[in-house]
């Protein structure tokens, strides 16, 4: 479970004391459920049952995965090999490989060799925001959603899309593209007992559709399909627009509970200010694998397995979820959860730069831990606030880019273990265009050149640049937002010392994580760090370049990429949507919203008791199967 890292995946939630209630006279008038769904399309059954069908997957993900590893040639190494060799990634990347591949074989069928009873401890730095599956925005919320959330529609390794074989029946897509239709198992219960139905995925859908309610993430997709309908407990239909390459993205959103949230919802649409809708946030109901039974804000959250989930009317009609409890320690600084995985208190956590070549690599670590890093399309970055008038000129964005020192960046705090950017798509991806931006490099004369072409002028010689801004002279002074990790305040701080040389004062802010996402949301903030692993479908980063979009942090606006998302997501042809996104990507570097920093692999490391690991290009977890593999086998006679 990772933070943005975080990821700034990026974040209004305000309780406010003495304000609750929860009686009928709240209720607010101007409430209305789905009111954004601009065409209420419900066709009657049997024009849905007439159209011609086409079967999509429906499958066990660790079965697959398992299938999948057993057409490769066997481990090289045994598992004792694996535990007891050394990772000299980046010198030896084979050997890294070899230890995945050996640790990281699925559970064996035979569950008498799986330990049930254990408990998994895992590390995330940034606390839950919200249990609310409508509200999640940050990295850490969408692997909470995984772990206690119900899906009808999931993918794997590889961006393949399957309907999971724990919950769906059957998934099957019209011929004309316009319709998809999953029939749910009836053997699904909430963790209050009550059955899982199509009817609440449809309500669902209807309440991210409302205008009362300000989902930060979820609608960015949803808002794009036709309708959701439930023609029984069973059957939901999904309609699209258009056919679309887009359209099985949009049709994942979390889901909630009808029968807990209908009554309630136009009282309080926000969510965030009612007695019922403050106690639900620590006692969610769910319908995943596991539930949640503690919460100690900053510390830590606990979830439990969920006998509701594989056990249905005294059977059981799924395979039992592989850990009893999941602990999640919250721990904002890097080293002391590194000293907390090596005292044993923690089971897993994400490795810096400097732990993976520290640390990480002495022998108090290995006594009882193992490292492995795989390849993910993951970028940091500098968030310039563009409505502020010290980044509203591109040729401002430009110098601090050029400012930056990116040797000593990659090969001083980052250790080479990451790779330069080259602006918002990974290299490796599909979407990264033919002939992408070479990484930059420090050029301190180019970036006074065009401060000073900016207008930026030290007028006093003070050795501050000043410019006359709406009237008042100003000096070239902002604060800068960043992690209270070291390696964010290592970043940031170049920057500083970059910047100082060329006139500029930059206040380096450490800021604790939920203070950064809400910072975020509000604009409240000049210049921050940041970053961006990847999604399914680069469809999904009009939310962070859209004009107006929620997680648009840098209030960016280019009619072009506007424009150009909207094309990509009608052109059926991957070779064509390519070539767009190729676009974007250079429009976005041209304009520079962001001082793009560096590509990170995922670079993690687990207890050695721990088995079933592997990596996508969003890390080892989210993914299916991600952490549902993860078990530890059970002793030895």
């Amino acid at each position: 479970m990772r933070v943005l890292s975080l990821i700034l995946l990026p974040w209004i939630s305000l309780v406010i004391s003495g304000c609750f209630s929860s009686s009928t006279k709240d209720v607010q008038s101007d409430f209305a459920l789905g009111d954004m769904i601009e065409d209420p399309y419900r066709p009657d059954w049997s024009e849905v049952e007439a159209a011609e069908w086409v079967d999509k997957p429906v499958r066990d993900a660790i079965d697959a995965m398992r299938s999948r590893q057993a057409e490769l040639p066997p481990p090289e190494l045994s598992v004792e090999e694996a535990l007891a060799a050394r990772n000299e990634y980046p010198e030896n990347p084979e050997i890294n490989d070899q230890i995945l591949r050996t640790l990281g074989q699925m559970p064996p069928v035979d569950e008498a060799k799986i330990e049930f009873d254990s408990t998994f401890v895992r590390h995330v730095a940034g606390d839950l925001k919200s249990t609310n599956p409508i509200m999640v925005s940050s990295t850490t919320e969408f692997e909470y959603a995984g772990l206690t959330g119900f899906e009808y529609l999931s993918f794997d390794d590889k961006f393949d899309y399957f309907a999971p074989a724990d919950t769906v029946v059957s998934w099957q897509q019209s011929a004309d593209g316009l319709m998809d239709k999953f029939v749910l198992r009836d053997d699904l219960a909430w963790s209050d007992g009550e059955p899982i139905t199509a009817r609440d995925i449809a309500f669902t859908f209807e309440v991210i559709m409302s205008s009362k309610v300000n989902p930060p993430a979820v609608r960015t997709g949803t808002s794009e399909l036709r309708n959701v309908v439930a023609y029984d407990d069973r059957t939901v239909v999904f309609f699209h627009k258009e056919p679309r390459p887009t359209n099985v993205v949009n049709m994942i959103f979390p889901t909630i509970p009808q029968h807990v949230y209908a009554d309630e919802l136009p009282k309080d649409p926000g969510m965030n200010r009612s007695k019922f809708f403050t106690n639900l946030e620590d006692n969610p109901v769910v319908g995943g694998r596991y539930e949640l039974v503690k919460r100690n804000r900053n510390q830590e959250f606990v979830f439990e397995r969920r006998e509701g989930y594989y056990m249905h009317e005294g059977e059981q009609v799924r395979d039992q979820p592989y850990f009893k409890q999941i602990r999640v320690k919250v721990i904002e600084d890097s080293n002391t959860a590194l000293n907390a995985l090596i005292k044993g208190d923690i089971d897993e956590m994400m490795l810096r730069a400097e732990h993976w070549v520290g640390q990480a690599a002495e022998p108090a670590f290995y006594e009882n831990n193992k490292k492995v890093t795989g390849l993910e399309w993951t970028e940091f970055h500098f968030v310039w606030n563009m409505k502020t008038p010290l980044f509203a000129d591109k040729k401002v964005r430009w110098a601090m880019s050029y400012a930056m020192d990116y040797e000593e960046l990659l090969q001083v705090i980052c250790y080479g273990l990451y790779q330069p950017p080259q602006g918002t798509f990974h290299p490796n991806s599909w979407m990264f265009p033919d002939n992408g931006p070479e990484p930059l490099k420090q050029d301190l004369e180019k970036a006074k050149s065009l401060l000073a072409e900016a207008g930026w002028s030290d007028t006093d010689r003070d050795g501050i640049l000043d410019k006359e801004i709406n009237g008042r002279r100003v000096k070239f002074e902002f604060s800068l937002m960043t992690y209270q990790t070291d390696n964010g305040k290592k970043v940031a701080t170049l920057l500083k010392e970059c910047l100082n040389k060329i006139g500029i004062v930059c206040n380096v802010k450490p800021t604790e994580f939920t203070q950064m996402q809400q910072a975020h949301e509000d604009h409240k903030f000049q210049a921050s760090m940041g970053g961006w692993g990847t999604s399914t479908d680069p469809d999904s980063s009009y939310n962070l370049f859209g004009t107006g979009e929620n997680r648009n942090y840098a209030q960016y606006s280019n009619p072009e990429v506007d424009q150009l998302f909207e094309q990509a997501r009608r052109e059926l042809d991957r070779t064509k949507r390519a070539e767009m996104y190729g676009k974007i990507h250079m429009l976005l570097w041209e304009d520079q919203p962001y001082t793009w920093l560096f590509y990170r692999n995922g670079f993690y490391a687990f207890n050695k008791k721990l088995r079933g690991y592997n990596f996508s290009p969003r890390g080892p977890y989210d993914y299916s199967p991600g952490s549902t593999s993860l078990y530890v086998p059970a002793a030895t006679p």
